[in-house]
C-alpha cells in the first residue's frame, strides 16, 4: 500500500542532482530502491485499478507506468546519466500512445505535478480543434466551459507567435493558438507524504475526464481520416 513519499525521497533526488554519476548511484542504489522506486511502484499499483474507471483501455501494469531513472543520452547534449525527476504515466494500450491523451504524475525535488496532456500532439488534431472553434461546435464549448469553471488545472503548451484568428475572445484564443495542450497542476505540500494524495488526484482526474475523452475522440477521428483504405 502506498503510504506517501518521504523527505528521504526528496533528499535523494537533490543529492543525485549534485552527484549525477554512475559511481555515486551504484553506492546509493539501495536508497534509490527504497525511497524512490518503491513508493512510485506502490503509487502506480494502487492507482491503476482506479484509473480504469476513467478509461478501461489504460495499461496499468506498474512496470509500464513508472519512468526509469536512467536517461537515454545517445542523442542528447546533456550527458548526465540519471534523471532527477520521476513520473507515472497512465497510457492506453496503443502503438501510437504518444498521440493520445495521457494522465500523469511527476515528482521533482522542488515540487510535484499532475494532470493530462498529449506527449506528441498531431498537427491534425489541433487543426480539427480550430475548425470546431471556428464553427462554434458545442462539444468544444462544453469542455471550454468546464475548463473555465474549474480552478485546479492550468492550460499549458507551445503557442504560435502570430495570432491566427484576431476575432476570437482571449479565453477562446488561448485554445486556438496552441500547437500542443497540457492541463497541469503544480504543488509542493504535505499531501505528497500521505496516502490521501491518491484520493485528491483521482478527484481531480475525474474533474477533467470530459476533456480527456474529448481529445481521445478527436485523436481517434483524425487517425481514421488519415488512414488510407486498403487496396
Amino acid at each position: 500500500m502506498f503510504k506517501g513519499f518521504t523527505q528521504d525521497t526528496i533528499d535523494f533526488l537533490y543529492r543525485l542532482r549534485e552527484n549525477n554519476n554512475k559511481q555515486w548511484m551504484d553506492e546509493h542504489r539501495d536508497e534509490y530502491k527504497e525511497y524512490v522506486f518503491k513508493p512510485f511502484r506502490q503509487l502506480a499499483a494502487e492507482m491503476g485499478p482506479m484509473m480504469l474507471t476513467i478509461d478501461p483501455g489504460l495499461d496499468i501494469r506498474p512496470h509500464r507506468m513508472v519512468s526509469r531513472i536512467n536517461r537515454d543520452i545517445r542523442f542528447s547534449r546533456n550527458k548526465s546519466p540519471y534523471r532527477t525527476n520521476m513520473w507515472i504515466s497512465f497510457k492506453r494500450f496503443s502503438e501510437d500512445w504518444k498521440e493520445n491523451p495521457v494522465y500523469f504524475f511527476e515528482l521533482f525535488p522542488e515540487y510535484y505535478s499532475y494532470g493530462m496532456g498529449v506527449y506528441s500532439m498531431p498537427r491534425e488534431v489541433m487543426d480539427e480543434l480550430r475548425s470546431m472553434i471556428d464553427e462554434g461546435d458545442e462539444k468544444f464549448m462544453k469542455i471550454h466551459r468546464l475548463y473555465q469553471k474549474q480552478k485546479v488545472f492550468t492550460m499549458e503548451g507551445e503557442k504560435y507567435k502570430r495570432i491566427r484568428n484576431k476575432s476570437l475572445p482571449a479565453d477562446i484564443l488561448d485554445w486556438y493558438q496552441r500547437k500542443e495542450i497540457c492541463f497541469i497542476c503544480y504543488r509542493m505540500d504535505d499531501l505528497l507524504y500521505r496516502n490521501r494524495l491518491i484520493d485528491v488526484m483521482m478527484e481531480h482526474f475525474q474533474l477533467i475526464r470530459p476533456i480527456y475523452e474529448f481529445f481521445r475522440e478527436l485523436s481517434g477521428k483524425c487517425k481514421r481520416i488519415n488512414t488510407p483504405f486498403p487496396r
